[in-house]
């Protein structure tokens, strides 16, 4: 199956098409397209951004051309490394390290800021333009209360007069949709959700009603519903105070949706750039094409538009949606399964959080379900139960028929080799000092991988599920039936090292990775290349079920796009049922075969995609697929 109906190209053929074009002067020069004559709020010209490193000087943006007007929002998108974030860094002076603009200029309400002094800088940010970055634990000071942040930016840039500046504080932490903003103003960064500490910085980046605000991913951490309306919020921002948004995302629905004009960067240039819609119905550069097939939120639009047309949708927009949906057998099955937490800290000791509340559920055998909800609904508790790394305080856990709350410590060791999962972060899941093939060996060291107990096991697993065996397997279980010594040359080839090696090897080819990469730390990889890691090491014991949770939602959209097809391709190669946990609905579209939402806890629908989409029956289900971005924006076909 192809990724997508464009032809792939490689770095350097992608870097030789720019060329071409910015020699011959075709390349986008600007999104200059405006609906006056009025004078533009920044713009940028022929701008260059270099970074210093150990092998010499690296260029991080090249050449870019970009015009934003009072009250206007363009869009910025590419993939981490394209210079999107870089170019706003230089807009604003913040650029990190031994980054340094070393050409070009960039003009601000007419005024020449490429090259600053240090006070003029802070005269400049916060009062005119403002940010909102993207990692809040980085950009929130851990000491300092949420509401004394705010009031230090307010009183920076003297925006209320002291006595109002309490009732201001109170009032933007409201608007970037904080609940109980008075109580949470008087609360630590660490209290917050990632979602609420993003929004605390949404407050402080609105606090001066600047007229730019530089928008780098500011809602990437928060769910779709959240997500709408924080961007609701700045939409009316922009509309009320003529403030212009320069939005920097990955997600190219998401862009559409919220700006007017949209620029698309590849590898530190400007490859494409007019406005949103036209970009998105009439792509013309091949990485804006590849960008636009892979987009989860696209996909989701175009399948939604196709089936309100009557036209048959492709395997290439499915993934794996509804391939598995003849299976009835289920592999998993979840009774009236409840969790309930102690609070930390109850004045009576015994106050209890309920996180799942009497949920029921089947995984069907070859299927994928997709459990979704917003950040604090239950479905990564429920998914912790089914993994075995929470006890349910009520109900059961059915695996292939057994109960596993009755399993002995053995029977849940034996569990783990059919019961895998892929976690969200590829940063924090592969262990830093752990060569790849560490990582890789280390469950088929700790079961036994190579020896004649786990030959039996696996073979007598085999017969039960109909899968092969491997050789190495019949062999050893036959000599020793036989009460026959291995021969020297079996023994050379059956040695528990070697065939740990060959399995680690024969895991990466599946994943795509090269054998290489073995020698390779998680460090010397990138986010993508991790997770393929990460699953290479779920599917090392050969297991029949893979809990995903948010396994892609951390992903360049290009990135996320080829996990997805390599997890489609390995459950069609293998059988492979997957607990899929997700916030975004867009994804869901494209890999689910059946859905259930989760809220507070409670399940409150279940159905096959297609129908959930179609016919959504609860208010919440329909509030969660309207806001899924790019939804409602009419594509080709």
């Amino acid at each position: 199956m192809s990724e997508t109906n464009t032809p792939q190209l490689s770095d350097k053929e992608m870097e030789e098409i720019v060329e071409r074009a910015v020699a011959a002067g075709t390349a986008p020069a600007s999104s200059d397209i405006h609906p006056d004559d009025a004078q533009p709020l920044l713009k940028i010209t022929d701008l260059e951004v270099t970074f210093t490193s150990s092998t010499g000087v690296v260029p991080a943006v090249r050449g870019a051309n970009l015009t934003i007007y009072p009250g206007q929002t363009v869009a910025i998108v590419g993939e981490s490394g394209s210079g999107k974030s870089t170019t706003a860094a230089a807009v604003i002076g913040l650029l990190p390290g031994t980054g340094k603009v070393a050409g070009g200029k960039i003009e601000f309400d007419g005024r020449d800021i490429t090259h600053l002094t240090t006070s003029e800088w802070v005269e400049l940010r916060g009062s005119s333009i403002g940010l909102v970055p993207q990692d809040p634990m980085s950009n929130l000071n851990p000491v300092l209360r949420v509401g004394k942040q705010v009031k230090e930016a307010l009183i920076a840039n003297e925006v209320v007069p002291r006595s109002e500046v309490g009732q201001r504080v109170t009032a933007l932490l409201e608007e970037a949709g904080l609940p109980d903003a008075e109580r949470r103003a008087k609360q630590f960064p660490h209290e917050f959700s990632g979602g609420m500490r993003q929004r605390a910085l949404i407050a402080i980046g609105m606090a001066a009603h600047p007229k730019l605000l530089i928008a780098d991913e500011p809602t990437s951490a928060l769910d779709v519903t959240v997500q709408r309306r924080i961007l609701d919020h700045l939409g009316k921002l922009t509309a009320e105070m003529g403030t212009a948004v320069l939005f920097i995302t990955h997600d190219l629905g998401l862009a559409a949706e919220r700006a007017e004009q949209l620029v698309v960067m590849h590898r530190g240039r400007i490859v494409e750039s007019g406005p949103a819609l036209e970009i998105l119905q009439h792509p013309q550069h091949p990485y804006t094409k590849r960008l636009v097939s892979a987009a989860p939120s696209l996909a989701s639009a175009r399948i939604e538009s196709a089936h309100k047309r009557g036209i048959a949708v492709t395997d290439d927009e499915l993934v794996g949606a509804g391939k598995g949906a003849t299976s009835t057998d289920a592999i998993i099955r979840v009774e009236n399964l409840t969790k309930e937490f102690d609070i930390r800290g109850a004045k009576k000791g015994n106050d209890t959080f309920l996180a799942v509340d009497d949920v029921s559920f089947e995984l069907r055998r070859g299927t994928t379900l997709a459990v979704v909800g917003e950040s604090g609904s239950g479905k990564s508790t429920a998914a912790n139960m089914v993994l075995q790394l929470l006890k349910p305080t009520k109900g059961k856990v059915y695996f292939d028929g057994e109960d596993t709350s009755q399993m002995s410590e053995a029977e849940l060791f034996r569990l783990r080799r059919r019961l895998q999962a892929v976690f969200q972060n590829p940063y924090g899941s592969l262990d830093p000092m752990y060569s790849i093939y560490r990582l890789i060996e280390e469950p088929l060291k700790i079961h036994g991988y190579g020896s004649l107990e786990y030959a039996r096991a696996e073979i007598k697993r085999a017969e039960a599920t109909g899968r092969e065996p491997e050789e190495w397997m019949r062999v050893l279980v036959e000599a020793a039936d036989a009460k026959r010594s291995l021969t020297a040359a079996e023994k050379g080839e059956f040695n528990p090292k070697k065939l740990r090696i060959a399995r680690a090897s024969e895991l990466l080819d599946m994943v795509a990775l090269p054998r290489s990469a073995m020698r390779r730390y998680p460090n010397e990889l990138s986010g993508g290349q991790r997770q393929r890691v990460a699953v290479a090491r779920a599917l090392a014991l050969n297991p029949e079920v893979i809990v995903l949770d948010e396994a892609v939602s951390a992903l360049d959209v290009l990135v996320q796009n080829q996990i997805l097809y390599l997890l489609n391709d390995l459950q069609a190669q293998l059988g492979l049922s997957y607990l899929f946990i997700t916030h975004d609905l867009a994804v869901v579209r494209q890999i689910a075969d059946d859905v259930i939402v989760m809220e507070k806890g409670k399940l409150v629908e279940a159905n096959s995609t297609d129908e959930l989409f179609n016919n959504p029956v609860q208010d919440y289900t329909r509030e969660l697929i309207e806001a899924v971005p790019g939804r409602n924006i009419q594509l080709n076909l």
